[in-house]
């Protein structure tokens, strides 16, 4: 009486979809020479084992068995059944099955230390004993129940509940007869109270179209990649010593078609990379394409750390545009966000009922500025979710490097917090002590798995080592994005040019902690929106005055120590701000001053990438020295890039007054050719005119023993160069 009373309430959960162990219910159990098959089907009139063996129905209930000789039972089963409406199809029981996913799997996502987590968790086409299916698992260690629900089964969470693998959380469920492109979620059941959440996959690789958000069953990859000369380059390339100018993209509003709608990835493929190889960049930088809700937050409230959004195409069309960048040799980095994540309900936000992937505590697991929530980094399992899903991107999309957005608020626990709106670390300060581990590991991880990859922090504060090895004390980034040098530049370049002598310590201050870090010089899509105005209008002066000085500060960029960034329509003096919902305006390109930026751009990435000078030592003070960095009362610059014995000279006017025989000291006497003049009529310039060679003179000049008379023209950079013997 006592395991029939016991028997009777496990049926009751199974009906009442709660049971935590479902297997030890229902499907095939063997006792001595006796089994019982127990299905459970609703919306099923009749049914039998392999057409031969008939279930019965359990009175009152969607609960059907078979007990009968073992002998009499082929495993795995196939089920026959028909509906009320006398429709019949068949299938494999999924609770036929043992467990599919190895011990050895499941202990190192417990350890933290299961790099390639996304090929275990999430849905997957899967294989048993030649039966085709879906292999389905996910990380909830406060469900009672979880449910695989979808189409297949009419988002009935009774029908298909997951196999829980021991006391770490983790629960599987084999669906045989399931094909790449089903729609899921996971329904899942709090423990404590019962309630219900309904939530895409954390490890979906593939979404539902927005404002749906079902996760969808990748197939795998068809894709056939031809940038191996790309990838053996890159891993034994010296990216230190390398030109590096990246064009910021934000995919959905770079260039849409003629009815104003997004362009997939592929045709991206057939106009951004001509595109970016015409203007000479590097590298594209990607906006985040990781899936996420809401067109407005630009990707920067991910839903899908996994998952390339749908908005743009399939993951293999993905998978083509990147093909296609490193086949004319253009890398591609991509904005990764681990430092939050949205609060919409479909997705991690107390995914199990509880506070699993983000803090409890709203001190420490909640961004109020921008409403959303905190990973929690001292769960072994949220950071091996976050850096399995880094190496997915580097692996299975060949990208080049990942672009870490906000690390500062990762790294402060009072970021943005008034005093008693933060929890100090164990030691009382304000460091948030596992988010450096985290950073630290993740970064030695990358970069030993993907030698030559690139991972660069956008922080904004002075912590130090950011850019530094781990094993020395650093964060091991890459490289960082200088937030103070284009803070400063861009403060002093809207100053009026009469006042511009009164701020020449914004030019130069920057020097002074230049070498400290690797440094990316950005002008980044933060800088164009919510009021900011576009660069050509943070630019004072008429309208001459404001190209002239869009086009100084460009030549000031690309010729100053540092890597560098340009956000997609700065490149030709775009006049309005970024509006993600629609095209950069293109046709601005028929009026000869945009044109002319973007003539200069295209050659300045071309001497850029072609002078060793302004290259090889970017982030090391040999390779930089001051001619004469003190003329403030005529807003004058100037300084030398060298490589060795190979060096050029850069000589900025920021002031609208032509400067005729202004004097340099120079490090020779020779001959100097001008290489670039950002006033060239070619630029849209007044085309001030200097000799095609200028010669040195021993006449002793700021404290060098030689110096040379040249013409500077108005709100300009100059870029001169010894001429050849």
């Amino acid at each position: 009486m006592i395991l029939e009373k016991k028997l009777s309430d496990d049926l009751v959960k199974i009906i009442e979809a709660r049971h935590h162990d479902p297997f030890s219910i229902l499907g095939h159990h063997a006792k001595n020479d006796q089994s019982t098959v127990t299905v459970f089907l609703p919306d099923t009139k009749s049914a039998s084992l392999n057409e031969c063996l008939p279930l019965s129905r359990l009175a009152g209930t969607d609960l059907f068995q078979w007990t009968g000789p073992t002998t009499a039972l082929t495993t795995p089963y196939v089920i026959h059944r028909t509906n009320s409406d006398d429709v019949s199809w068949s299938h494999y029981d999924a609770y036929a099955f043992l467990p599919q996913i190895p011990d050895f799997d499941l202990h190192l996502f417990s350890e933290g230390k299961h790099w390639h987590a996304y090929r275990v968790f999430g849905a997957h086409e899967h294989q048993v004993d030649g039966i085709e299916g879906v292999l389905f698992s996910t990380w909830a260690p406060s469900a009672e129940r979880i449910s695989v629900i979808g189409d297949f089964n009419h988002w009935d969470g009774r029908c298909h509940p997951m196999r829980v693998r021991g006391d770490n959380g983790i629960w599987e469920l084999f669906i045989p007869g399931l094909n790449a492109g089903e729609l899921y979620k996971f329904e899942i059941r709090n423990r404590d109270d019962g309630s219900l959440h309904t939530k895409m996959d954390p490890y979906g690789q593939q979404t539902e179209l927005r404002p749906s958000t079902a996760s969808v069953v990748s197939a795998k990859s068809k894709h056939e990649w031809q940038d191996e000369p790309w990838m053996s380059t890159r891993e034994e390339s010296d990216w230190l010593h390398r030109p590096h100018s990246v064009y910021e993209v934000h995919l959905g509003s770079w260039k849409r078609n003629a009815e104003g709608l997004f362009l997939n990835y592929t045709e991206m493929a057939g106009q951004l990379v001509p595109y970016v190889k015409e203007m000479g960049f590097t590298h594209i930088e990607l906006l985040p394409i990781t899936e996420h809700p809401l067109d407005a937050s630009w990707g920067y409230q991910t839903t899908g750390y996994f998952a390339p959004t749908s908005r743009f195409g399939s993951p293999d069309q993905l998978r083509y545009l990147i093909d296609q960048c490193h086949q004319h040799d253009i890398g591609v980095i991509l904005d990764w966000v681990p430092g939050h994540f949205p609060k919409d309900s479909h997705g991690l936000a107390r995914f199990d009922g509880s506070a699993l992937y983000e803090h409890a505590d709203p001190r420490q697991g909640e961004h109020q500025d921008w409403g959303t929530l905190i990973f929690n980094y001292g769960r072994k399992e949220v950071t091996n979710f976050l850096l399995s899903s880094a190496m997915y991107w580097l692996e299975e999309f060949h990208i080049d490097g990942l672009r870490v957005d906000a690390v500062a608020s990762m790294l402060y626990l009072d970021y943005s917090r008034d005093e008693g709106e933060w929890v100090p670390n164990q030691h009382g300060g304000r460091e948030n002590l596992e988010v450096i581990a985290f950073l630290q590991h993740l970064n030695t991880v990358l970069h030993q798995a993907h030698p030559g990859c690139l991972i660069t922090a956008e922080e904004s504060t002075s912590y130090p080592m950011v850019s530094r090895p781990a094993h020395l004390g650093g964060l091991g980034f890459s490289m960082k994005w200088n937030m103070g040098w284009m803070h400063d530049i861009l403060q002093y370049m809207q100053q009026d040019a009469i006042h511009r002598r009164y701020h020449h310590d914004s030019l130069t201050f920057g020097l002074l902690y230049a070498f400290t870090e690797n440094f990316v010089l950005p002008f980044s899509h933060d800088e164009v929106v919510h009021g900011k105005g576009s660069m050509l209008n943070k630019m004072p002066g008429d309208e001459w005055q404001r190209f002239a000085n869009l086009r100084l500060l460009y030549t000031f960029m690309f010729t100053y120590p540092g890597k560098k960034l340009l956000f997609m329509g700065s490149e030709f003096g775009q006049g309005t701000e970024w509006n993600h919902e629609r095209s950069l305006d293109w046709y601005i390109l028929q009026y000869p001053l945009h044109q002319g930026v973007k003539t200069l751009v295209s050659d300045l990435n071309a001497l850029y990438t072609q002078t060793p000078a302004l290259y090889r030592h970017e982030f090391d003070p040999h390779g930089f020295e001051w001619l004469d960095c003190s003329d403030r009362e005529q807003s004058v610059l100037s300084y030398i890039r060298k490589d060795g014995d190979d060096y050029i000279i850069a000589i900025f006017n920021f002031t609208p007054i032509p400067r005729e025989n202004y004097r340099i000291g120079m490090p020779e006497l020779a001959k100097y050719q001008v290489l670039l003049s950002s006033d060239s009529q070619f630029y849209g310039g007044s085309n001030v005119d200097n000799n095609a060679t200028i010669e040195a003179e021993s006449i002793p000049w700021s404290d060098r023993p030689y110096s040379l008379s040249v013409n500077l023209p108005p709100l300009s950079g100059l870029v001169l160069q010894k001429a050849a013997l």
